[in-house]
């Protein structure tokens, strides 16, 4: 009996040995990757240009033994991870550059191997001003502006330029996401664009949670058919990598002012805040405090989301400060011309002070200005080869220094119609513009009925670089809205319903703490107006009523 056991024993003892021994060679010999080749193409590059065609693009191919994966890790912090061995790279930096990129080979049991090859590309792409606007210079905070409507949207991705600029299908509302613990996460993130050396960087707080589309819940290990907020930490600085724009948005006949025509690309799957499966996101507009940028769907090229940010806080509380004294009003319920009390004219041409290479001669002619029916009419009239208008103004009989303004208004149809509701420093003569100061509550283009355009204009932001933002609406030339501004010592708030849409910090360096007067006219073309359509005969601004409070 004991013999049986003792081979029993042995028999049992040799079993597992060879067990074992299947076991260590279940992965094959553990041999590190060798012979790695790395390949790259410098997109553009020509016997005349060496460096490539200004893209800074260059795609790698790499192949080594015994490899089943690859890593590229870049000098300029990113690491992509690229399992077939093939990447391409847009290098961003302005001008003919050397860069050092380290290739990874991974092979079975996690062995590795490198090596490293120098890249010499020329990039020529360069928007220093958008990494100063959202840096402001060393960095900035940025968060969504939930208090706008339209703050997340989305819209169609194609090449219909009435469609894909804004969120032509859904536009949230003002706080929409704030109602429920599912999607208020929305609003707690912060991003932080920081300039290091030269580089643009990013960074996203979003204090633990991912405010998620419903196409990647999976990510966070959700599940369902609704957006929501997952348990999700986005941490670490980023890199941010600026790009020119060759989407339908910068094919449209609008496209210069629809898009900035900048792509940012934040590395190693970065995201701003809604979590969409995309890392690019293309500027459609940037100034100091409000950014509105569009991103491609990650799992549906036919979809495109925008996002809203500004660089105050987002706050459902009520404000409480606000102006309720009405000072000033005219509601036009007399017909007739409008109150001598009230209003004066500019008249004449451009070369009368107006220029902007407007083509309109302003008038006082019942033709040009009537109150009829309850409403003030502005009308711009095709007359020979020519244009006639009207422009009124409170200048020398109603002057104020802050106040809430409000007016309702109709506006223009027809390409190259350009109303306007604003407001000019009454010292322009003596403090030259845009030393005066100018506030526009609203500008509006008949090319885009469905675009409202607020700006400031001061010493350092006038013209084209106006301190200004935009909002969409569908019905601007067929019903009345009110476009309304806030102005305090502390900022100057622009809104159209009551929906907040663009904000300016006032300080005491600003022209705007002093008397401003209101104006109201209908230019043809210029610089804003563009092209007129060579069928146009006559389109009015219909304004209901027009108060100030104090």
């Amino acid at each position: 009996m004991k013999n049986i056991v003792t081979n029993t024993i042995a028999i049992l003892a040799l079993l597992l040995m060879v067990n074992c021994s299947k076991d260590d060679y279940s992965f094959g010999d553990l041999t590190a990757p060798s012979n790695i080749q790395v390949a790259y193409e410098i997109i553009g590059a020509s016997a005349t240009a060496p460096d490539g065609d200004g893209t800074g693009m260059v795609k790698f191919t790499v192949k080594a033994d015994d490899a089943i994966s690859y890593k590229f890790n870049f000098n300029d912090g990113t690491i992509e991870n690229a399992p077939s061995g093939t990447f391409e790279k847009r290098f961003t930096k302005v001008g003919v550059n050397t860069y050092t990129i380290t290739v990874i080979a991974s092979g079975k049991g996690g062995l590795t191997s490198n090596t490293t090859v120098d890249v010499k590309v020329l990039s020529t792409f360069s928007d220093e001003e958008a990494i100063a606007l959202l840096t402001g210079g060393t960095a900035k905070k940025w968060y969504f502006s939930a208090s706008e409507v339209g703050h997340l949207g989305v819209g169609p991705n194609n090449a219909n330029a009435e469609q894909n600029y804004y969120g032509f299908y859904y536009q949230a509302v003002a706080f929409e996401k704030a109602g429920a613990a599912s999607s208020s996460c929305l609003y707690d993130n912060v991003m932080t664009f920081s300039n290091v050396n030269g580089d643009l960087k990013y960074n996203l707080d979003n204090g633990g949670k991912t405010f998620f589309n419903s196409a990647f819940l999976s990510v966070a290990g959700g599940s369902g058919s609704d957006d929501s907020c997952l348990d999700y930490t986005a941490t670490g600085t980023k890199s941010v990598a600026l790009s020119p724009s060759e989407s339908f948005v910068t094919k449209n006949p609008n496209a210069a002012t629809q898009t900035r025509g900048t792509l940012m690309t934040i590395a190693d799957g970065g995201f701003m805040g809604y979590y969409i499966g995309q890392s690019t996101y293309e500027i459609l507009s940037l100034t100091d405090n409000r950014m509105v940028v569009r991103a491609v769907m990650g799992n549906d090229p036919g979809l495109v989301w925008y996002h809203t940010f500004t660089t105050t806080k987002p706050s459902q509380a009520t404000p409480t400060a606000d102006y309720t004294k009405l000072v000033f009003s005219d509601e036009f319920n007399t017909d007739g011309a409008p109150d001598a009390t009230k209003w004066g004219y500019d008249l004449g041409t451009g070369d009368n002070g107006w220029g902007n290479s407007e083509e309109q001669t302003y008038t006082n002619a019942a033709d040009n200005v009537i109150v009829s029916g309850g409403s003030l009419k502005i009308t711009a009239k095709k007359v020979g080869s020519g244009y006639t208008s009207a422009r009124l103004k409170s200048e020398n009989k109603f002057e104020f220094t802050y106040g809430k303004i409000e007016i309702k208004a109709k506006l223009t149809t027809g390409k190259g119609t350009w109303p306007a509701l604003w407001m000019l420093g009454e010292d322009y003569a003596t403090n030259i513009w845009p030393g005066c100061g100018e506030i526009d509550i609203m500008e509006y283009k008949g090319s885009q009925p469905t675009t409202i355009y607020g700006t400031l204009h001061y010493p350092g932001n006038s013209g084209g670089n106006g301190n200004g933002g935009s909002t969409t609406i569908a019905n601007a030339a067929t019903e009345f809205h009110v476009y309304k501004a806030i102005w305090s010592p502390a900022s100057v708030k622009l809104y159209v319903d009551d929906v907040l849409f663009h904000t300016v910090a006032n300080t005491s360096t600003l022209p705007f703490n002093k008397d401003f007067f209101l104006i109201m006219n209908v230019a043809m073309g210029g610089t804003f107006g563009g092209a007129i359509d060579s069928g146009f005969t006559q389109s009015s601004m219909e304004v209901d009523y027009i108060r100030v409070y104090q």
